[in-house]
């Protein structure tokens, strides 16, 4: 293969609008990519040697195209794609050095690691090609396999897929991995900060284990049980069997897949209907604050501002415990929502565009 001697890539931050954590539950999502991006700028250079500066986080690492990197480092991404690439005919034949930076902020719910991972994984695949046609499909697939699977994180799929293929998606992020583009433009997303950093990996860990417990739970008391296709009633049918601690991360399981599929036909509308939407995402947070007890009192005095000032809806973005939320908003009111967010304590809030 002919070598690139110049590659770059973006890629995007994204919101969770519905779904938040039922990836790891094989169930749907609906998130969008947002113009927030990380940068790749990569160029050849004669030392078979990967040279990347991160001047944003004041960080540097160097390693030779040939590492197999057999003992792989927890969080090591780069690592990890490297091998998981190379399972799929990506040899690296040729050194580059490589700035990546970026306007996402880290730590803040908005995927900026995972957006890290893409721009790599993009940048490797362009660099080298590989054993497969390059698609946005592939490089969503390489970047969860890296970044979830090696390294056995509690994650899904729903961040790299959603920042890899851009614009708003519906994810079946059970083995079938179906995709649906969702056409339709979503105006008067605003993302607000809380400046708290999330703890992704442990919460994350916790929440997984518990919904996965109470869902072996009931499927060793009924095997024809399939949490696709559960309902409320559901709640009660199981009631008795289910141990009283895990009762309520069987009901949100249920509930935010029912307000994911309703979200999904509302989007869907050739006209949308804002107040549904907005009403959507309010119970969608309800339960992610009330059930699964994932916000704090900054992220609730946030979000009850921006409703205060007249958001159509608003919830937690990200795995809980800190990070940002997302709001949505008439084109005219944004200023409105912004300043009562930001009055609430936020680190800083702003529109953001769908990115396509």
């Amino acid at each position: 293969m002919k070598t690139v001697s110049e590659v770059s890539v973006e890629a995007p931050g994204r919101i969770c609008l519905f779904g938040d954590h039922q990836d790891y539950l094989g169930l749907p999502i609906i998130a969008c990519a947002i113009n927030r991006f990380v940068k790749l700028s990569a160029i050849s250079n004669e030392f078979e040697i990967f040279n990347l500066i991160m001047p944003d986080i004041n960080s540097s690492r160097s390693f030779s195209i040939y590492e197999s990197f057999e003992n792989l480092i927890p969080g090591d991404h780069f690592a990890s794609a490297i091998r998981v690439a190379k399972r799929y005919g990506c040899i690296p034949n040729k050194g580059y050095s490589i700035t990546i930076t970026g306007k996402i902020p880290i730590n803040a719910g908005l995927s900026s690691s995972s957006a890290i991972v893409v721009a790599w994984v993009s940048f490797l695949l362009k660099a080298f090609g590989c054993s497969f046609v390059i698609t946005d499909e592939l490089i969503a697939e390489i970047a969860y396999r890296s970044e979830v699977i090696e390294h056995d994180a509690p994650g899904g799929k729903m961040d790299q897929y959603s920042i890899a293929l851009g614009g708003i998606i519906f994810l079946q992020t059970n083995h079938t991995n179906s995709i649906t583009k969702i056409d339709g433009f979503l105006n008067g997303l605003i993302v607000g900060e809380s400046g708290l950093s999330k703890n992704t990996l442990g919460l994350l860990g916790d929440l997984k284990e518990k919904a996965l417990a109470s869902i072996r739970t009931v499927q060793e008391f009924d095997s024809d049980f399939k949490l696709q296709s559960a309902v409320l009633e559901d709640v009660d049918k199981y009631s008795h069997i289910i141990p009283e601690e895990l009762k309520p991360f069987f009901y949100a399981s249920i509930k935010n897949h029912m307000i994911t599929q309703e979200a999904f036909y509302a989007l869907n509308e050739e006209i949308l209907n804002y107040d549904r939407i907005g009403a959507l995402m309010n119970q969608h947070h309800s339960v992610l604050k009330n059930i699964l007890k994932i916000t704090t009192p900054k992220i609730d005095n946030m979000i009850d501002a921006a409703l205060e000032a007249g958001a159509y809806g608003a919830k937690i973005v990200g795995s809980g415990g800190g990070g940002s939320i997302c709001a949505i908003t008439s084109n005219e009111n944004k200023q409105r929502v912004i300043h009562s967010i930001l009055k609430a304590g936020a680190k800083d809030a702003y529109p953001v565009l769908v990115a396509s």
